[in-house]
């Protein structure tokens, strides 16, 4: 097979770039000719024209727009010679729809927002027009999908993401830790996020007095930057326990290494690159219970239902109080990280969705 796949993104966050562009390297690596229809920012950051993919630049922005109409006729010239067009996001999705183009494959990467306000209106509007328009939808959790079979989609899949590739820890656990000035013996509990609302920090920052209270006093740790950087980093400097904010790092993987337990209270998740992540590196995982991590790490990581600050510190505690069950939870991290898809199997799984709707 050598046909045209043309992928469709909006204004793409990191985790959704990243999927997009393994995707088309592995297409391309198959002989599939590829382009990429988004915004420019898309291809700034994820360097999709670099790589040898077509780029179109299309001004699909994260909301509904005045120039959408000009967008619809855009994407019903630029796509109408693809053998596919795999749309990421919703709205790239519905606005291919109203475009025309056929076969549509969609999917959905993000959590309905919060009811009330513009996108709260127009979601379900987004999701019934995907759903009844696309030959497949498919949901990177459970509950996308779900909500995608409700609004009337007649094929609606689980996609398969690949597990990112953190690469090899350069320090190693000790160096980063006497560089992160984590004195021996205290437990470090790592955070990997960007600092959005979605990520429900305020909950980590809320159960940290909790979790503080043992001796020797766990460090907390939070690596990421993003919109509330300046909120979350005054309310760590106001507590009295040892928060420290790391900002952006690339050095993702000794701070793993050097991490005891890894936390997450994020009020929605799809399959959770960062998880992922926390598996390979054999960490114990708290986690709140949202989005697809009951799905896809039900009997792997510790549950807790979202925006519970004295549950999630009590699961905590559990494992920093517990070794038995701390060295258990690192032995079910090492089994399930041998289970996650790599690049290969999403390209391999895009393919055979690819095959079902195309007329090859």
């Amino acid at each position: 097979m050598n046909g045209r796949i043309a992928l469709v993104v909006g204004t793409v966050s990191g985790g959704v770039g990243r999927h997009v562009r393994s995707l088309g390297e592995g297409l391309m690596n198959r002989g599939f000719r590829v382009a990429v229809v988004g915004p420019p920012s898309a291809d700034r950051e994820f360097g999709f024209s670099s790589l040898g993919m077509r780029f179109a630049p299309v001004p699909i922005g994260p909301s509904p727009s005045p120039g959408d109409p000009g967008v619809v006729l855009r994407l019903h010239s630029l796509l109408r010679g693809a053998d596919v067009v795999h749309a990421h996001g919703l709205r790239a999705g519905a606005l291919c729809a109203l475009a025309g183009v056929r076969p549509l494959v969609v999917t959905a990467h993000n959590a309905p927002p919060v009811v009330g306000g513009v996108l709260g209106t127009v979601y379900p509007v987004l999701e019934r027009i995907v759903a009844h328009r696309a030959e497949v939808v498919l949901g990177v959790s459970g509950d996308l999908v779900r909500r995608l079979s409700a609004a009337g989609a007649k094929d609606a899949r689980m996609a398969v993401v690949a597990a990112p590739e953190t690469g090899t820890p350069l320090k190693g656990r000790e160096e980063t830790r006497a560089d992160l000035a984590v004195e021996p013996g205290r437990p470090l509990l790592m955070t990997v996020a960007r600092l959005a609302e979605q990520k429900g920090l305020d909950t980590l920052l809320a159960a940290t007095p909790a979790i503080s209270n043992r001796v020797p006093e766990p460090v907390v740790a939070i690596a990421g930057d993003g919109p509330l950087w300046g909120e979350l980093h005054d309310a760590a400097a106001e507590m009295r326990v040892d928060v420290r904010m790391l900002g952006h790092r690339g050095d993702v993987a000794d701070l793993l290494a050097a991490a005891d337990v890894f936390c997450l209270t994020s009020h929605w998740e799809g399959p959770s690159l960062v998880i992922m992540e926390a598996l390979r590196a054999g960490l114990p995982v708290v986690s709140t219970r949202v989005g697809g991590i009951p799905d896809l790490y039900a009997g792997t990581v510790l549950m807790v239902p979202p925006g519970d600050p004295a549950a999630f510190a009590a699961a905590v505690g559990r494992v920093l109080d517990d070794p038995d069950l701390a060295a258990d939870l690192r032995a079910r991290s090492r089994e399930a990280a041998r289970r996650l898809p790599s690049e290969e199997d999403a390209v391999e799984a895009a393919c055979a969705v690819y095959k079902s709707v195309a007329s090859w």
